[in-house]
């Protein structure tokens, strides 16, 4: 991670390396070949003019590497939040650009603020609570959302509305509305993208689309043609002011800003994790949400909509060499160069054209083989994958983020409440237990059942133990004499469980079979004295083992 962020920003600066300066240049000039492309098509996904994809990369890249914890996470506009920015804020801005782009700097506000709370809260663990099966759930249905929204651009005509199944519809009822032009100005580029992609990789083929396109528009007067060209984008930097929305406004955004702020803070912790798992190093990523915090604030200060962490972009600043944040400031830099001096060089990009570099950019998105791997091992995850991927493609984005969220929190409580209860047998020729479903050659100690609850027992698993027990108990060949419980994986038990463990001993006492504990930890024994435990199942000792009860056992019934 970076070894420079805790030190104050100028001793930060003082204490830079000076031989990382050239890595970093580099990274940062091939960055921001990625970012402006990025911003441009973003933009366009997010409902936005161009400017604001700019404007977004910009400032939140000037303030990002001040924060952030990580040396090689890039800051940008991401295919998914702008996809939701554009859809859920459409039925809102009723079609008014300036209202539109007003409700999108807001919603930035609106998870700068998120991010600034769950920074002081320490709420880093936040991110955990949706599950990697259900990201790529997401995911895929957004790529395929994201498909449905660009193909009529490349195609060369206006697209529709509503969900996936919608857009899909309209695109093929009007395919006889294609333009030939337009049509073959996104299959060549995407054809170089794609080639680009396999021959060329980590290099900015996008931007090499983006010069071309624009040079073979101008030469061959493809507006002329029927091909929709990008337009005017502003020159110079927009005021620094707070966007012109109202109370009730911020109240309909909040949902959406937390939908960007889980998506933002997720993809962020993710980047972050996975280059501390390469390069060494501890991710922090309550550090990550004070940088979220302050990008998105600059963000949606300067007309922009919601940033986060890119993996795409991420991935070109480490292969480009970069080491250290600064990388994502010279990036900014030159996109600041852009906006100010270059901008009107854009305005005849080709959509087509920029439609191809946004299929390409998130066909990533569609995870077929993490879906395939789903399927045949872990059928559960697979079921929670599709129910977010068809919870975006028919309910929208926004539903579809709530829709995972729930799945992965329900699949959390599902697997606490449902802990494996191992069975012990004994290992041949050793004093050491282990559980008879994976070693069924162990050895079974008549008249004895062993168990071991593989986690802390609580108020909404306890009885899942209960029942694992007296099932085994009334199934078993013979009548067991003891039922002995392992508590060495249960740290913690809380009063209801101790009520419930009492309750046990109770309905096994009326059968005449005894109860006892074993191995169990402080703080767990603790509560069990104080329910009375130890006066009806025997003594709590901290130095008996399994192997010591079972031997007890073995010689009393001999």
């Amino acid at each position: 991670m970076n070894p420079l962020r805790n030190l104050p920003v100028l001793s930060w600066l003082r204490a830079y390396p000076r031989d990382w300066f050239r890595g970093d240049l580099i990274a940062g000039i091939t960055l921001a070949a990625y970012l402006l492309p990025a911003g441009l098509g973003d933009a366009s996904l997010a409902g936005l003019p161009a400017q604001a994809g700019l404007y977004a990369c910009l400032f939140s890249g000037l303030v990002f590497w001040i924060f952030c914890g990580s040396r090689h996470t890039a800051i940008t506009v991401t295919s998914a939040i702008s996809l939701l920015i554009g859809a859920s804020l459409a039925p809102m801005s009723g079609g008014d650009p300036v209202r539109h782009a007003a409700l999108a700097a807001c919603t930035a506000l609106l998870v700068a603020l998120i991010a600034f709370l769950a920074w002081l809260a320490k709420a880093g663990t936040i991110v955990n609570f949706i599950s990697e099966s259900v990201m790529i759930g997401f995911k895929c249905g957004v790529a395929l959302f994201l498909a449905s929204t660009q193909l009529p651009k490349l195609f060369g005509y206006s697209g529709g509305h509503g969900d996936f199944w919608e857009r899909s519809s309209h695109f093929f009822k009007h395919l006889d509305q294609t333009k030939p032009a337009a049509l073959a100005t996104g299959l060549v580029a995407l054809t170089i993208l794609i080639l680009g992609k396999i021959f060329l990789k980590n290099k900015p083929i996008a931007l090499v689309v983006v010069i071309g396109g624009i040079v073979v528009a101008s030469m061959l007067d493809l507006e002329s043609r029927g091909v929709k060209m990008l337009g005017e984008i502003p020159h110079g930097l927009p005021p620094f002011v707070l966007p012109a929305v109202s109370w009730n406004d911020i109240n309909e955004l909040l949902p959406l800003a937390f939908a960007c702020f889980l998506l933002g803070a997720v993809e962020t912790a993710a980047i972050g994790r996975m280059f501390a798992a390469k390069h060494g190093g501890r991710f922090e990523s309550n550090q990550e949400f004070l940088a979220l915090a302050a990008s998105n604030l600059a963000a949606g200060l300067g007309q922009g909509f919601p940033v986060s962490g890119g993996m795409s972009q991420s991935l070109v600043n480490e292969s480009g060499g970069a080491r250290s944040p600064l990388s994502g400031l010279f990036a900014a830099l030159i996109v600041l160069g852009v906006t100010l001096f270059l901008s009107g060089l854009l305005k005849n990009l080709p959509q087509p054209a920029l439609a191809a570099i946004v299929l390409v950019a998130v066909a990533g998105l569609f995870k077929l083989k993490a879906l395939i791997h789903l399927w045949r091992g872990y059928r559960a995850e697979f079921i929670a994958a599709m129910a977010a991927l068809l919870g975006v493609l028919g309910s929208g984005l926004l539903r579809g983020v709530l829709v995972g969220a729930i799945i992965s929190l329900f699949l959390l409580i599902r697997r606490a409440s449902r802990p494996h209860v191992a069975s012990l047998g004994r290992i041949p020729g050793t004093r050491r237990f282990s559980d008879l479903a994976r070693h069924p050659d162990n050895e079974i100690i008549p008249s004895l059942l062993i168990f071991r609850p593989e986690a802390s027992l609580v108020y909404f698993n306890i009885d899942h133990l209960r029942d694992a027990v007296m099932a085994s108990v009334d199934t078993a060949a013979t009548r067991p004499q003891l039922v002995l419980i392992d508590l060495s994986s249960s740290p913690h038990i809380d009063l209801q469980a101790a009520e419930t463990l009492g309750m046990l001993h109770r309905e096994l006492a009326t059968g005449g079979v005894q109860l006892q504990f074993v191995e169990a930890h402080a703080a767990a024994r603790g509560t069990l004295r104080n329910e009375g435990l130890e006066e009806k199942a025997g003594t709590l000792s901290r130095f008996t083992s399994v192997a010591d009860a079972v031997d007890a056992f073995t010689r009393g019934a001999t």
